[in-house]
């Protein structure tokens, strides 16, 4: 993954892009986070297509620097294929809002949004608890 030559292709990837820059403050970058669409891979034991035989969804946890675990997200699903290549059966995944995905994780969770790539965002375990709180 060339880091230097990421191209924004859709919202949350401009808005990520704009933060970054330092072109729009933190409390409006976290405000339209909230409601931007983010890809969770989630582990399919059974690949068969359109059919998925456990109720609960198994998302990508990676391990932080600190012995930490951390939830991996995308800004979009082909964002997620060069890295989740690394991770044999997580190549299929769910689109949903940030806001619900903070709602699901547990505590003591942290989220990494778009790891490997230099446009992204990692979050700890507290940011993310506070975050879902509000």
């Amino acid at each position: 993954m060339n880091q230097d030559d990421f191209e924004p292709h859709n919202a949350l990837e401009h808005l990520l892009t704009r933060a970054q820059a330092g072109d729009i403050p933190s409390d409006q970058f976290l405000q339209e986070l909230l409601t931007a669409q983010v890809f969770m891979p989630v582990y399919e034991k059974y690949q068969i297509s359109g059919f998925q035989r456990s109720e609960q969804a198994q998302p990508l946890l990676l391990d932080s620097e600190d012995g930490g675990r951390l939830l991996a997200l995308f800004s979009s699903p082909e964002r997620a294929k060069p890295f989740v290549a690394a991770y044999p059966g997580y190549e299929g995944g769910l689109l949903s809002e940030f806001k619900w995905v903070l709602e699901k994780t547990g505590s003591g969770v942290g989220i990494v949004l778009n790891p490997g790539y230099a446009i992204g965002i990692e979050m700890a375990p507290e940011m993310v608890e506070h975050l879902a709180r509000h």
